[in-house]
This record gives C-alpha cells, sequence and structure tokens, in this order.
C-alpha cells in the first residue's frame, strides 16, 4: 500500500491504479457546497500576507467500463491524489502564502482524452462541471476567505486547463479580484499566443519578477521535440518560459542553475530535496521545455497511458518535481515585486 500511495504521489496526472474502482456518476448537479469543509482539500490556518488558490491535476482515470466522465466529489482515488498533488506542487506555494485548494467533480482522463482526439483540444471536457466547481469555490473563497489580500492562482495539467478559463472569463468578469492577482503559475497545460492576443487583459511573464502575467511551461525529453509529437497538454503557438533563466528565448539553462529538485527517499518514505540533473531550454518553435534530466520508470499499464497522452519522452509528471525549488524562490521574488509597488 506504502509504495502504491508514492507511485500516486510521484506520477501527478497518471497516480491512479486503471482498475481503480470509481464512485457513482457525477450528476449534473449544482455546484458543491463550499462553505463545508470537507469540500476543500486544504483551507488554511491564515499566517501570510498572500494567499494561493491550487487547482489539482487528473488524478480519476476512468478507464473501466461504466465509469462516468466525471468523479464525484467524494471519490477516494480522486481525493487521495489530491492529497499527493499537494504534497509534491501546491505545497511549493506554501512557505510564502496560504494554500487553499478545493476539491472539485474533475474530468476523467478518458473523457478528456477522447475530447482531445476528437477536437484537437481538451477544453470541451472541462468548460462544464470541473470550471463550474471552481468558480464556486472561487466565489466563496473572494467572498468569505481571501479578505482583500493579494493571491496566487496555481494549478497543473487539467487544473492548468481551467486555470486558463478562469484567466479567461472568470477575472474578466471580476477585475476586482483580478488586480490582485501577483500571478497565474499555469503549468503543465499550454498558454498559447492566440489566447493572449484573444484576452488582452492577460499577459505572459517576460522575465522573474514581474507580476500579474501567466507563467507557464510543459516539460518534455529530447525525443519527442525530435519526433514533433503532438500531445494532449500541447497546443499551437504555445508559449513557455524556461523555470531556470526565466527566459522565453532558447537560451540553455544548465542543472547548476537548479536550486533543487523534488525527489522520492522510497527507504525513508519521504520527498526531499535533490539533484536529479534537470537542466532546461525552451523550444520557442513548439513551446515547451525539453530537459535531458531522466525520469524513474513507471509501471507498464501507467507507461503505456503516458505514452499516449504525453508523447515517448514526455516529463509531464516532473513540471514541479523537477523545478521544486525555483518555483518556491520565484513565489518570493513576484510576491516581493507586487507588494513593493502598493
Amino acid at each position: 500500500m506504502k509504495k502504491k500511495f508514492f507511485v500516486l504521489v510521484m506520477v501527478v496526472a497518471l497516480v491512479v491504479s486503471l482498475t481503480a474502482c470509481v464512485g457513482a456518476s457525477a450528476a449534473k448537479t449544482a455546484a458543491p457546497d463550499y462553505s463545508k469543509k470537507d469540500s476543500w482539500c486544504r483551507i488554511p490556518e491564515i499566517t501570510k500576507d498572500v494567499d494561493t488558490f491550487f487547482i489539482y491535476p487528473t488524478e480519476y482515470m476512468g478507464f473501466n467500463e461504466g465509469d462516468p466522465d466525471y468523479a464525484t466529489l467524494d471519490n477516494a482515488e480522486m481525493r487521495a491524489g489530491a492529497e499527493g498533488d499537494y504534497i509534491i506542487q501546491a505545497s511549493a506555494y506554501a512557505d510564502a502564502t496560504n494554500v487553499f485548494m478545493p476539491f472539485y467533480r474533475q474530468s476523467s482522463l478518458r473523457h478528456a482524452g477522447d475530447v482531445w482526439k476528437a477536437t484537437g483540444n481538451n477544453e470541451g471536457a472541462l468548460s462544464g462541471i470541473p470550471y463550474d466547481d471552481i468558480v464556486a469555490a472561487l466565489d466563496y473563497y473572494f467572498e468569505n476567505c481571501n479578505n482583500g489580500r493579494p493571491f496566487i492562482l496555481a494549478a497543473h495539467s487539467q487544473g492548468s486547463a481551467i486555470a486558463k478559463l478562469v484567466l479567461k472569463k472568470y477575472f474578466k468578469e471580476h477585475p476586482d479580484y483580478y488586480k490582485r492577482m501577483v500571478a497565474a503559475y499555469v503549468i503543465g497545460f499550454a498558454v498559447t499566443k492566440d489566447e493572449l492576443e484573444a484576452n488582452p487583459h492577460l499577459k505572459f511573464a517576460t522575465g522573474e519578477s514581474d507580476t500579474g502575467v501567466i507563467v507557464s511551461w510543459n516539460t518534455e525529453g529530447p525525443k519527442n521535440m525530435e519526433q514533433n509529437v503532438m500531445t494532449a497538454v500541447l497546443l499551437p503557438n504555445a508559449i513557455s518560459i524556461n523555470p531556470l533563466n526565466w527566459k522565453l528565448d532558447d537560451t540553455y539553462a544548465p542543472a547548476s542553475m537548479n536550486l533543487g529538485s523534488l525527489v522520492l527517499d522510497e527507504k525513508a518514505g519521504k520527498v526531499e530535496i535533490g539533484d536529479v540533473g534537470a537542466d532546461a531550454q525552451v523550444i520557442p518553435s513548439r513551446g515547451v521545455v525539453v530537459t535531458n534530466a531522466k525520469v524513474e520508470p513507471m509501471p507498464e499499464d501507467l507507461a503505456k497511458v503516458a505514452t499516449e497522452f504525453f508523447g515517448p519522452d514526455g516529463r509531464h509528471e516532473s513540471d514541479y518535481s523537477f523545478y521544486y525549488n525555483n518555483i518556491k524562490d520565484n513565489v518570493a521574488k513576484r510576491i516581493a515585486a507586487f507588494l513593493g509597488k502598493r
């Protein structure tokens, strides 16, 4: 059981066993009641001047016969997976911010993948139930929890695809909230130049300390680039920033610039900071970050799904863990810049 938990923790978007049992279908009903503590993975004690609102990645696979397209809010695997995501992703924001993390009825990987294969974009799977739940959570958060503090919007994978909808729609409708946004870390799902042009209220980061901006990248190994593989998280005209040197061009950042990756000490049963040789280089024509860092082999069933959705040399599950301490450092710098302007 311990082994299964740590596979869940380290594989991020592919954390759930393909044979997991799933709860009853998530009916298209009203969003969860976010005044209830059980609707949240994390509601923190307020000890910092800035918050983070974190949207976790796909933790519900949905590949078994009869599995519904959307998880119920009480789906055990999804909730356990979200707890793991806090450890390896959302915790990067915890030193500098109060981290809020709602549960939501997310799309299964199978359903989102079907929509992607049919349309070239999985937004159609996310713009209903998942987005509506996150909007309800945001409404509750801003009306009852935020108290006017600056905040960071952060996410990964499916969570980042939903975060893009929040940026394009919700914050356009709520400019009073949006002006308090330090930055949006939309990691592990493509942000495109076309989306930025169509939504002039959005700005992409150009350096390590600009504020009110989107920070985004998708990590791959060289083989994905060489084979020009299309993946479920990559879109045409994507743009990525380098998480080591915070540049948009192809300036190479060696692993010596990496402040520390999050790695699993399986013997000790915990995660810790280590060096996995995670360098980074933006490939502007593809809109990704390529690294030469290696990843541990996955179980065969997970590896098959990972290849289908993220290519033969994907590093999707390591978007956060490879650059963990650099993310922490960057969050602190952007907060300092934002507060310095007030």
